[in-house]
């Protein structure tokens, strides 16, 4: 199994229920004046139709063919393309750009992944890097460490004059898993402003 058909599978088997905003996206963007945004690895959608809704001009990517096209059929502005970041990324420049639970069990250069993303953002806006922390019950990833905040920060080594630490911690949550289930799970949280060029 490819990494595309992975995650069309995981897309196709979950429910078709209204896809929700991630908790941290809203906390973090929910006070930003609305721009141009880039959600990486979209998923259900959730995010980019929380931010479409309030007013951003979204571009949605993801791997899964199955993902994109659900969140084209759901009428929203939203251009929502299927791209494999391990080989391409999206043209443009962006106000906020989001990579939230951006994990694979399959080969990818993260880093270079999340650089790029930086390279896309907008003077004066925001790369939004959201990991797991710890692992639900339910998922897929049960051996992975996640590397802290800061260890993100270091391994990206952008340069300080451009780009500052807005936040940096880790935080708990409860998840709700494909089947109802619950857990409390922990979130690792950073948010670089880019200052300058």
């Amino acid at each position: 199994m490819n990494a595309t058909e992975f995650w069309d599978g995981l897309h196709e088997r979950r429910s078709a229920g209204p896809p929700k905003v991630n908790t941290r996206l809203a906390e973090i963007a929910g006070p930003l004046t609305p721009g141009a945004a880039l959600d990486l690895g979209c998923g259900g959608g959730g995010d980019a139709l929380w931010l479409a809704a309030r007013g951003w001009r979204v571009t949605a990517v993801d791997i899964s063919g199955a993902a994109v096209r659900s969140l084209q059929g759901r009428g929203e502005p939203i251009n929502a393309l299927r791209v494999d970041l391990a080989e391409d990324f999206p043209g443009g420049t962006f106000d906020l750009v989001s990579a939230l639970y951006f994990h694979t069990p399959f080969a990818l250069d993260r880093v270079r992944v999340l650089r790029t993303a930086a390279n896309a953002v907008k003077p004066g806006g925001r790369l939004v890097i959201v990991d797991h922390g710890s692992a639900a019950p339910w998922s897929w990833d049960q051996d992975a460490r996640y590397p802290t905040p800061h260890e993100v920060s270091a391994e990206l080594a952008l340069d300080r004059t451009e780009w500052s630490i807005d936040r940096a911690d880790a935080a708990e949550r409860r998840a709700t898993g494909p089947s109802g289930q619950t857990a409390t799970v922990v979130d690792h949280i950073l948010v670089l402003g880019r200052t300058g060029r």
